[in-house]
Parts: structure tokens; sequence; C-alpha cells
């Protein structure tokens, strides 16, 4: 718990310093780019039109989901999803390929991965400003909900760092989990209910197990928000409890692992 609590300290004391680092990333990221930072809000926009494409014209035509057509419905949820899957993929990365910038400096590693995932959220971000002009444009008007989108804005960043804090660690000290990383999300990808509703013919059993996945309760937190305006963190209560307890898990065991061979990470390296 000492290292949890210390973990904390660290973020809150380094936010300003986080934030400027994510800035200059995202420069470096996008200098060679004509479009610069637009490219973060651009590229997901093509693939969520490929996905539609495949999944909303091809496969399930003009349908609707609880009165929300598909493309709408779909773009709420895989939002999310492509800035988790970005941020897990280069946080876990950000130890091992930063180390040796500061291994002289008097930083706090538990910020290399901080400052990319906030990196990313700012792409984020835009992103899902675009989708609310295009819901606007269709009917879905502001409302009150959007209380709640933010509370699973900031619970997305949370599970990310969470999740980025245990696995940057790892990947220092075995290389083969990067590897493991992309496997699992890309599977995830496909048993989350982000491209379908896992209401459909599954049994009832089934369907109470996928919606332990985290994934499941972040894409219809934001739908819920964005589309349906319920307060679905409140309705959900149960969900909204074992989420938190399981970001709280991973972050205590993430940080327990950070702390005990952070100091050890040249020597992997």
């Amino acid at each position: 718990m000492k290292a949890f609590i210390n973990i904390i300290k660290e973020q809150i004391s380094s936010f300003y310093m986080v934030q400027r680092l994510a800035k200059f990333q995202l420069k470096i990221d996008n200098q060679n780019n004509y479009l610069g930072f637009i490219w973060e809000v651009l590229n997901p926009a093509i693939q969520m039109a490929m996905y539609w494409v495949v999944f909303g014209v091809g496969l399930r035509g003009k349908s609707e989901l609880d009165g929300v057509p598909y493309v709408y419905w779909m773009l709420a949820g895989i939002s999310m999803w492509f800035f988790i899957n970005k941020a897990i993929l280069n946080g876990s990365k950000a130890i091992y390929q930063k180390y040796s910038m500061v291994a002289k400096m008097n930083f706090p590693l538990s910020v290399l991965p901080s400052y990319i995932i906030t990196g990313k959220f700012y792409g984020h971000l835009a992103l899902v400003g675009g989708i609310m002009v295009v819901f606007w444009i269709k009917g879905y008007a502001p409302s009150i909900y959007y209380i709640q989108l933010i509370y699973f804005l900031a619970m997305s960043y949370i599970f990310a760092f969470s999740i980025t804090l245990l696995t940057s660690t790892l990947t220092v000290v075995v290389r083969d989990v990067q590897m493991l990383i992309q496997s699992v999300l890309q599977g995830m990808f496909f048993l989350s209910p982000i491209l379908w509703d896992r209401s459909g013919n599954f049994p009832e059993w089934l369907q109470s197990l996928l919606a332990l996945n985290p994934f499941y309760y972040l894409a219809n937190g934001y739908r819920a928000s964005l589309l349906y305006n319920n307060w679905y963190a409140i309705e959900n209560w149960q969900l909204t409890l074992y989420n938190w307890g399981l970001i709280l898990v991973i972050l205590i065991i993430g940080s327990s692992a950070h702390y005990k061979f952070r100091n050890r990470f040249s020597d992997f390296i």
C-alpha cells in the first residue's frame, strides 16, 4: 500500500510536467506530418468508417440497437477503445524506450507511462468532441448526462494508467510481455461489445460473464451519456463498484511491481 500511495503522490506532484511532456511528445510524433495533430483524430476516424462499412452496412444493414442507429452506437463505444488500446500499447513501452533519457536524472519513472497516456488522451478528447458534433447534427442534443461522460472519460484514463503502470514494468523485465499485450488487446476487442451487442443470442450466464469485462462498462457508459440519456453509473452501481475495485487492485499490484523493480531497471535494460 505504501508503494501505491507513493505512486499517487508522484502523479500529483508531477502533474504539470506530465502535461508539458505529453504536448512535447505529440509534437514529436507528428512533426513530419503536414496535418500534424489532426492525424490523432483522422486516423481513428478512418478506421471507424471502415468498421461501419463492414459491420454496419455489410453485416447489419440499417439495423438499430435500442432505437439508436448502429453507426452512432458503434461510434460512441469504439471511441473509448481507440484511446485505451493506443494508451496501453504505447504506455507499456514507455519505461523501456525512455529510460536511458532520464536514468541519471531525479525523475519519477512512473511519470513515463502517464505522459504517454496523457498525449493519447488529448487526441481522444478531440475525437469525442468531433463525435459529439456529429450527434448534435443528427438530433442527439446536448444534455445533463454529459456530466456523466466526464466521469467515464476520467475512468478510462485511470484504467489505462493502472494497466500501463504494471505492463510497462513487466515489459522491462520480460520483453515478451509487449507481444502478449498486443495479442490480449486484439482478443479483447472482439470479445467486448464494441462492434456487437452482447444481449443478442447469448445465454444469461454468458451475458453476466461478459459484463465483468471493463471495456463493457466503459463502452456502455459512453453510449448512455451520449445517446441513451440515462445515469448508467448509478443504475448499474454493482458494476461501478466492481470496476473501481478492479482498477484499485491493478493499481496496487502495479505500484508494488514498479517499486520492486525500479532500482534494477538499468540491469534489465
